[in-house]
């Protein structure tokens, strides 16, 4: 089964966002878990909730991911923003533990001159001090650009992450393909390549989504600014072998390009169009 979807809004609730990607021809979802430059969260409605997964399971919407805030960098020089994305990761983990099978998406952070080893030491214990053992949902890392001192930029820096956590069964991760791209892994020339290095590394069996935008950049470039699919240097042939490819077909994808709904929804039906079941 294709599994695709979009970013869509969170203001008006569960429920609403799985109505509107059924409307557009989506079977997922992806959203923000709050205003995505911070802040505090809409109280949960469990009532939402229990509409949604029986509206979700009526309706074939297979996988949610949650995206956390913008601003939320764990591995701040600050240690106040430090406290600040701890405190927001365990609140929207402890909301989405209602969320059947949910899975919660969010970028490493910027060291800010501080080094790298330092920032993935910060990153790591922010999840030491937030997962817990009976949680359900799986926190995915990021792969990032490497715009100025972002961390996650190579899968060598998401592996020490993860082998720095005690839980980490908890951690898997989600590849942006505009980011890696942007980061310097040739994946329109060398797709097997960069899958064969990533599951040397990190290993395929922690890669849990993947972000689909193509890049308004050249390869290797560290910008980090999306494209719509098959507008940018990533291009509609490189896009369709990722989503037919035997190592990633089965995953989730969401589309996180600059588009309206309407946009989304054609996006949507032209993937389809080029997925071969």
């Amino acid at each position: 089964m294709f599994k695709i979807g979009c970013h869509l809004s969170s203001s008006k609730g569960y429920l609403a966002m799985a109505q509107e990607a059924f409307k557009i021809g989506a079977n997922d979802f992806q959203f923000f878990t709050r205003n995505p430059r911070g802040g505090t969260a809409k109280p949960l409605d469990l009532e939402d909730v229990a509409k949604f997964e029986a509206y979700r399971k009526e309706n074939g919407i297979v996988s949610v991911l949650a995206h956390a805030p913008y601003t939320m960098n764990a591995c701040s020089k600050d240690p106040h923003l430090r406290d600040f994305a701890r405190d927001m990761m365990a609140d929207d983990i402890s909301r989405l533990e209602n969320i059947e099978g949910a899975m919660y998406n969010f970028h490493p952070g910027s060291h800010v001159g501080q080094g790298l080893e330092t920032g993935i030491e910060y990153i790591s214990q922010m999840l030491d001090t937030v997962l817990f053992k009976e949680q359900k949902t799986v926190v995915l890392l990021e792969t990032m650009a490497g715009k100025g001192s972002e961390v996650g930029s190579r899968f060598s820096e998401l592996r020490e992450i993860i082998d720095k956590v005690s839980l980490n069964e908890k951690l898997g991760v989600c590849l942006d393909t505009c980011h890696i791209f942007d980061a310097g892994y040739d994946i329109v020339n060398d797709l097997d390549g960069v899958l064969e290095e990533f599951d040397e590394i990190i290993g395929l069996k922690r890669l849990k989504a993947i972000h689909l935008n193509d890049s308004m950049n050249y390869l290797g470039c560290h910008k980090d600014r999306h494209a719509k699919i098959g507008e940018g240097a990533i291009g509609l042939d490189a896009i369709s072998e990722i989503i037919n490819h035997p190592k990633l077909r089965e995953l989730p994808f969401f589309l996180e390009t600059p588009n309206d709904i309407a946009g989304y929804e054609k996006e949507i039906s032209l993937l389809k169009s080029l997925y071969k079941s």
